[in-house]
Formats: C-alpha cells, structure tokens, sequence
C-alpha cells in the first residue's frame, strides 16, 4: 500500500493566504479542526472518559514512532520540550561538561545551566558551525536542534554524531523544528525530543521524547507519576511504585483534548515522504531568497535582517504573517503556501 502524495497532504489544510509562520504555530488541518470539535462537544455533553482517552495517546505515540523511525516502545509522551531535556539534565552526574550551540532555543539549554549553578555541569556554548569540533575527550553530552528556531540553520548532524560516538559523549537532539518538513531518524540520538505544534500541526501540549536502549536505565522518570506506570490504572495510588518496561516510564500524563487533535494532524504525515514536503517547502523558500538576489540555503526556512523592525511592518500591510527573531525577519514556509504567498513576501520586501 502506499502512502498518501504530497497533493493530498496539502489539500487537507484550508489556505490561509500569507500564512508564512509554521516555525512558530503550525495550522490546524480540517480534520484536526474536526476532531477537536467533536471531542469539545463529548466534554461538554459529559460522554468523555479518562480511560477513553488512553487510545487516543496511544495513537498518536505510534503514528509519532512510524514518522521518525523508532519503535513505538522508544516513545515516550509529554507536553513540552524543557521537562524531557530537563530529565536529561537531572541524570548527568555532577559536573558532567556538557556542549550546546550558542543562540539554541532555550529550551535546550537552560535546563543545563540551572544545574550548571547546583551541581557544577559545565555548559560550553559554541558557533554551531564549530559543533562537532567542539565535542571533545572530557565531553558527556552533546545538545542541539536539529534545525535552529532563530534562523533554521542546520547543525551538520552526522558530523556532530560521529563526533560523540568517538569519544564516547550522548546524543540529545531537538527535532521540533524539524519534525514535519525534514526527514528524521530519531533513532539515530540517544535521546530526541519533538514539540508537536510547529511543523506536525499538532494543538500546543503534545511532545515526544524517543529514549535508546542505552538509556532506559540511565534517563531519570524525573516527571514519573500515575501515567508511568506499567499498569497506568492500576498506578493512581501508592505506596507500591511499578514503571512501565519501556519509554512509557517518562510519560507526562497528557492533556487530553490537545491528544485528541494530534491524532488526526499526525495522520496526515502518516506514511508521507517527508522529503516531498522538505523539496516543496524548500523551493518556496529558496524561491524568496532567489527574489532578493541571494544564493538558495535548501530549507523551508528564511530570514532578512531587520534590525529596525520596518520589513516586518511592510510584510504585515501586505498580509503576510511572520515574526521577527533575533534582530531578523524569520519568513517558514510549509504545505498550506504557495507561489502567491511567495509574491506577496517578495512584493512587501522589495517596496
């Protein structure tokens, strides 16, 4: 059987002209539109159940496992990014040194430093380019995004890999902003975490974490709580404390209505090549950049300087939604735009 093509993951999403903003909020397809409604209404109407809400979860944790290559027993589910790093953190021993690139999202990197400051983790903050140089004898964990949320650059990731497998350092990988426009093998990391809201369309409060074998044991349920459990309704009470066996063991327990539409929105990935939305969400992009007289940069991602703020003014009289991110406009193109919305940029910023 095959998989959906490129043209049907699009139609699922109603155009919003100038919508260029996907790095920041991804947008709701109709049928997320759909089933949020209609699990509202089961709320509203007294019919939703705790227990039913656990197929739903399950679910999306193996629709999540199919799209990034792992084992659906590698999933783990929470709600935002910060908590999963932040059980990374908490498992590094003290003094552990610890390599980011300087300007990540802070999600990232700030649950390092507030242990930087209790237990002595030595936090270096390096160019991304100098990433992989960086992960030297002496390093423990290497922490990046995929792809950089100020900008969209990409960390040259089988280099920075390489890197800390030679000298023995772990993995943690950022696949927010790529997840949904970029091909990702999650398994390729010791530990991933993805925020769903971005690129994979999913409601704000669906997060996945994929733990390797390597760090079952390692990896502190830190968050661990009725939702960990090996038999979760069997864990709302203590005393006795039994874990799942596998990544369910980090399990946030989830707020249900966002799971709801995250279903539906992680269907429409489903089964998708990945690299069809990456070559189309890329040629808008580099489409822009070609408009301003710059070389093309491959990523659904672009930004102009505007340390004054006029270029984010002029693209929001033409429609256009955009943000502006460190001192830059951040312009993120995705399955929902098209040639017009890359006229209507190139009109605002050439005027």
């Amino acid at each position: 059987m095959t998989g959906p093509d490129l043209a049907s993951a699009q139609a699922a999403f109603e155009a919003v002209p100038g919508y260029c903003n996907a790095a920041t909020l991804g947008l709701p397809s109709r049928t997320t539109r759909e089933a949020l409604a209609a699990a509202v209404h089961e709320w509203a109407t007294g019919t939703a159940t705790a227990t039913g809400y656990d197929a739903v979860v399950a679910r999306a944790r193996s629709l999540f496992a199919g799209l990034v290559d792992v084992p659906v027993g590698r999933v783990a589910v929470g709600s935002q990014a910060s908590v999963a790093v932040g059980a990374v953190a908490s498992s590094l021993p003290d003094g552990a040194r610890v390599v980011v690139p300087a300007g990540d999202f802070t999600s990232v990197v700030f649950p390092f430093l507030v242990h930087a400051g209790r237990r002595g983790l030595v936090v270096a903050q390096v160019p991304l380019a100098g990433l992989a140089d960086a992960v030297d004898e002496g390093c423990d964990l290497v922490a990046w995004s995929r792809v950089q949320s100020a900008d969209g650059a990409l960390a040259d990731d089988t280099a920075v890999r390489e890197a800390a497998a030679r000298v023995g350092a772990a993995t943690l990988c950022d696949l927010t902003q790529a997840a949904g426009w970029l091909p990702v093998r999650a398994g390729d990391y010791d530990v991933s975490v993805t925020a769903a809201y971005k690129w994979l369309c999913a409601p704000r409060g669906v997060c996945f974490t994929t733990v390797a074998p390597s760090w079952q044991e390692r990896l502190l349920p830190t968050s661990a709580g009725w939702y960990a459990g090996e038999d979760v309704w069997g864990s709302v009470y203590g005393p006795a404390m039994a874990l799942a066996g596998d990544a369910r063991r980090f399990d946030v327990s989830p707020a249900w209505l966002a799971w709801a539409g995250a279903v539906p929105a992680l269907e429409v990935f489903a089964g998708l090549d990945v690299a069809q939305v990456r070559d189309h969400d890329a040629a808008l992009a580099d489409a822009v950049l070609a408009g301003l007289d710059l070389p093309p940069a491959g990523r659904a991602v672009v930004t102009v300087p505007d340390p004054d703020g006029r270029a984010l003014a002029r693209l929001a009289d033409a429609g256009v939604t955009a943000v502006a991110r460190a001192g830059a406009v951040r312009l993120s193109f995705h399955l929902w735009n098209g040639p017009d919305d890359v006229e209507r940029v190139l009109g605002a910023l050439r005027g």
